[in-house]
């Protein structure tokens, strides 16, 4: 059998403790609250861990936790999640880029999609992304995948009404 764990902190009775419990919106962080008073109520380590749901080399865990953070320590952490691949000046030139439109010379298309805006990522900042990943970060922007409807840069407007003129309705 285990060695007696102790509780060093003396902030709280078993019974505040109880009562955290039963207002906590976290389930595992109860838990652990009615574990911790359990043992302060003189139970051993490992009654009180059968009787919250865990092992007892987890509860003695959670007991140093609390020893050295409180009940604010009881808490489940969330993790972080992965970095950004692109910074927040990166992703504003980005926007910039969307907004104000390819240039049909350098940038060979007179529209972007999402392909398009990709192989500018890579090429610009040096970032492999799928294309979801794009409409993602376009969306996060505030921006749509829908363009309007893209025009020639040399269309003539004498020649289309000249069209439309000579055009035979039936």
């Amino acid at each position: 059998m285990g060695v007696a764990v102790r509780i060093t902190r003396a902030d709280h009775t078993p019974s505040e403790l109880r009562g955290m419990a039963s207002r906590s919106r976290d389930s595992a962080q109860s838990r652990r609250l009615l574990a911790i008073a359990m043992i302060l109520d003189g139970l051993t380590r490992f009654e009180a861990a059968r009787q919250t749901g865990m092992d007892r080399q987890t509860l003695r865990d959670w007991v140093h936790r609390y020893n050295e953070t409180g009940v604010e320590g009881l808490v489940s952490r969330v993790a972080p999640g992965p970095e950004p691949k692109l910074t927040e000046a990166q992703m504003r030139e980005l926007r910039e880029l969307v907004v104000t439109g390819p240039d049909p010379d350098t940038d060979k298309v007179v529209r972007w999609r999402c392909v398009d805006l990709r192989d500018q990522v890579t090429r610009r900042f040096s970032v492999t992304v799928d294309e979801r990943t794009i409409g993602k970060w376009l969306r996060k922007l505030g921006l749509t995948r829908l363009q309007p409807r893209p025009y020639h840069p040399k269309k003539d407007a004498a020649a289309e009404e000249a069209f439309k003129k000579t055009l035979a309705l039936c």
